[in-house]
């Protein structure tokens, strides 16, 4: 099944775990691809999923690109133009037509801005996909983690679980706890915990999404 990658903010690793979770499934002889439907500022993370999906054409991958380094909603306006949720949900269809499997990753966390009056909840929710929430392992992660899982489940869609990213080699009292406790805070499964470097992902989890 597809599912969303979300993040408890930018910057978290959406990016570097959606491209662990592809490795993983593709693996596993499953047919996987990504699709990142904007980026703005660059397209190395499109790149990225672009090259781990088997080198699948950049554009069909990031159908829509804008070159300042803000939500895509702000970027458009700067550049005079508009986001227009119905190519997103396309580019998304036709992935879909051909692979067993897209992992969609959102832009920044899940209330950002794609175009006016249209959000990557939104577009969420156009999609009815599962979400994987993906956030930083840090003090404050908890209170950032279930505002998110509330406001998924707020649109009626199902979390499917956590991922905690740890960004630093070095764990504070507060990166230890956090996971132990978060199963239990949310009634979520934690489906992985990413050390820093860590280059793999158990299979266990990803598969059964």
């Amino acid at each position: 099944m597809s599912f969303f990658i979300t993040g408890t903010d930018t910057g978290v690793g959406k990016t570097y775990v959606t491209r662990l979770i592809l490795e993983t499934l593709r693996n596993e002889g499953v047919d996987a691809v990504g699709y990142k439907p904007v980026s703005c500022g660059d397209r190395d993370d499109a790149t990225v999923l672009a090259e781990v999906s088997g080198n699948l054409p950049l554009d069909e991958v990031n159908p829509v690109f804008l070159s300042s380094a803000l939500s895509p909603y702000v970027a458009g306006m700067l550049e005079n133009r508009t986001v227009h949720p119905a190519d997103l949900i396309a580019g998304f269809r036709r992935l879909a037509d051909r692979h067993a499997q897209v992992i969609v990753e959102g832009a920044g966390g899940w209330e950002v801005p794609i175009a006016a009056g249209y959000r990557v909840s939104d577009l969420a929710a156009d999609l009815g996909l599962p979400v994987v929430i993906v956030a930083a392992n840090k003090l404050g992660a908890l209170n950032h983690i279930l505002l998110t899982a509330n406001a998924i489940r707020a649109r009626g869609l199902v979390c499917a679980g956590i991922v905690l990213n740890q960004l630093e080699d070095e764990m504070d009292t507060a990166m230890i706890t956090n996971k132990g406790v978060i199963e239990d805070l949310t009634g979520l499964p934690l489906l992985e915990h990413v050390i820093h470097h860590q280059d793999f992902l158990d299979s266990e989890g990803f598969l059964g999404l």
